[in-house]
């Protein structure tokens, strides 16, 4: 099932994300990203995860890029979900000028796998039936 709802995130690019090309590090994608899924998380279960006991995990994650993010851009990212399964999600996430649409002002489009997971006895779970609720009804909306 692919979802309809959008998450955005605005991302402010800082002087320090420049590499002497003059665009941003591709380093920095990732932190962007990670910054677009905590957001998207946290609006997503609000207090319905106990991120000390158990939450998600990165298992995989691949970048396609398009264009180069530079100083002076407003940048968002879009993030949604593509697929549930019984113990991980697929996220896709979108980089791209703010107000634009389609395929228009694409700079990334990045695609992670999360696994559901215990941290305090380190082993994967099945993803709990309160998460996908919250999850459905979030982007489903």
């Amino acid at each position: 099932m692919v979802y309809s709802r959008k998450h955005i995130t605005p991302i402010q690019i800082r002087f320090n994300d420049i590499d002497i090309a003059g665009h941003a590090n591709n380093a920095v994608y990732m932190e962007y990203s990670d910054l677009a899924k905590m957001n998207y998380f946290n609006d997503v279960f609000k207090n319905t995860i106990n991120w000390k006991k158990k939450g998600f995990v990165l298992a995989h994650i691949s970048l396609d890029y398009a264009e180069p993010i530079y100083l002076d851009e407003e940048i968002v990212i879009e993030t949604t979900v593509q697929k549930i399964g019984d113990k991980s999600l697929e996220l896709l996430q979108t980089v791209r000028e703010k107000n634009t649409k389609g395929d228009n002002g694409i700079k990334c489009v990045i695609k992670s796998i999360m696994v559901a997971y215990h941290y305090v006895e380190k082993h994967s779970i099945s993803i709990e039936k309160e998460w996908k609720k919250d999850l459905n009804s979030f982007d489903n909306l």
